[in-house]
């Protein structure tokens, strides 16, 4: 497994600059951030280190060549959007710049997208399926001729009032995952599988491991950190950062020798990167690169 992390956290940092970062760290892969240019819509979203709109020859050799001289290789071109938006226009842009990125990410090689599949968070699962058969075949359909894997995290992008009710990402359990496969029986489609958003939907997080080790393209480290007495004392029902905070990896509830153990044992040997969203390591450049390098330095102790 090679060890890398998702360049979101280097908001403001250029692309050449968030590949030093890796390399300097000793990190030998990252997940690189590819939003469309423009203002956020929440936090470590917007964020673009290849723009995928300036994406010509000389770029993409340029792109290549700098990795290669760094030894960092890009696990992925990353865009985490809504593409079943209840509002049409943002679907529409949704879709449209995800297939711009699969497009670039055959152009450089990397063959890799990672990604959300999206949710209408104002209707019901079953509704959302329904869409998903009306929004995704073309999306597979171009993965599938460009020779690119989609890897859809299993994050319910449900936290605050914003999201409310049902969040903006479909397959967020084992359970909804099968029906999307039987909906979209696609070898280029699997799972980019983040551990910490099964541990506050009271998720077995390794069980799945070994059902789904085909469909594991991609892998995130990011922990999760429950606060009982919240928990106590709003319910599961409540908005889910009323009693949970993302951390990293080994300051939350992740047991994380048995989930690297776990993906040992199906042969999992892609690669693995940390997900930096605690908020404990924000507002300085300092803070955000101490996030990488303790993460580091807890993970190589599983994955060198």
């Amino acid at each position: 497994m090679k060890l890398g992390f998702v360049s979101a956290i280097l908001d403001g940092w250029t692309f050449e600059e968030m590949i030093d970062v890796a390399a300097d760290m000793g990190y030998t892969c990252v997940e690189v951030a590819c939003w469309p240019c423009g203002k956020a819509e929440r936090r470590y979203a917007g964020v673009s280190h290849i723009n995928v709109d300036e994406l010509d020859e000389a770029k993409i050799a340029y792109i290549k060549d700098y990795c290669q001289k760094k030894g960092v290789e890009i696990s992925s071109l990353a865009f985490y959007p809504n593409t079943m938006d209840g509002n049409l226009e943002k679907r529409a842009a949704a879709v449209e710049h995800l297939k711009k990125v699969i497009c670039a990410s055959a152009k450089l090689g990397v063959n890799m997208v990672t990604t959300f599949i999206g949710r209408d968070q104002t209707k019901t699962v079953e509704e959302n399926l329904e869409l998903v058969k009306e929004v995704w075949p073309p999306i597979v359909a171009l993965a599938e001729e460009k020779g690119v894997k989609i890897a859809i995290e299993n994050c319910p992008m449900l936290f605050g009032r914003d999201q409310w009710p049902g969040g903006q990402n479909l397959m967020t359990t084992p359970a909804i995952w099968r029906k999307v496969f039987e909906i979209l029986p696609s070898d280029n489609l699997g799972i980019n599988y983040d551990p910490s958003h099964f541990v506050w939907q009271m998720i077995d997080y390794i069980r799945p491991l070994y059902e789904f080790k085909d469909k594991i393209f991609h892998v995130h480290y990011k922990d999760i950190k429950l606060y009982p007495d919240r928990l106590n004392d709003v319910g599961i029902m409540a908005y889910p950062l009323d009693f949970m905070s993302p951390k990293l990896p080994g300051l939350g509830d992740v047991n994380w020798s048995k989930y690297v153990s776990a993906l040992t044992d199906i042969g999992y040997d892609g690669c693995t990167c940390v997900e930096v969203e605690d908020r404990a390591f924000e507002g300085t450049r300092e803070k955000v690169l101490d996030s990488l390098r303790l993460s580091k330095r807890y993970m190589e102790q599983f994955v060198i």
